[in-house]
């Protein structure tokens, strides 16, 4: 019985998490993870505490903890992805990010990646990011094509 209703849980926390019900989603979360925890339910557990509570730290060890018992899921580096961009760590969220699509390059992968970009080096590497040689320069010749 214990089983059964946490995977319907699992599946009302799926199912508030499309809609856009991220607290209803933490809720189902950690009450389907509280009966049976499996890594999909840790992995959508992680984006929810950190999306909600902020709680990275802890967000970042679950979604590791559950590509390391299942790292064949996509799910696992969109969500330890999505951490880390809402951490703060940009490179590394990027990372994961293209290593799940070596898994498989499903569409929200694709979708996040694009949404996180990638900044060009500077053209002045001596010169800060914000020198108005770099900035300025670079936007003209990005203008331009060249860039």
């Amino acid at each position: 019985m214990g089983d059964f209703h946490g995977n319907d849980l699992y599946a009302k926390g799926v199912d508030a998490l499309e809609n856009d019900h991220i607290y209803l989603a933490l809720s189902c979360f950690e009450q389907a993870a509280y009966l049976k925890k499996t890594p999909l339910c840790c992995s959508y557990l992680a984006y929810c505490l950190a999306k909600v509570r902020g709680q990275y730290p802890e967000a970042i060890s679950l979604c590791q903890g559950a590509l390391k018992e299942d790292p064949d899921n996509p799910l696992h580096y969109l969500h330890l992805g999505r951490v880390y961009a809402m951490a703060g760590q940009r490179m590394k969220a990027l990372s994961i990010l293209r290593q799940g699509l070596r898994c498989d390059d499903t569409s929200e992968i694709l979708r996040e990646l694009t949404q996180l970009g990638e900044r060009k080096h500077p053209l002045f590497p001596s010169l800060s990011r914000n020198h108005p040689l770099n900035k300025y320069l670079g936007l003209a010749l990005s203008k331009l094509g060249i860039r």
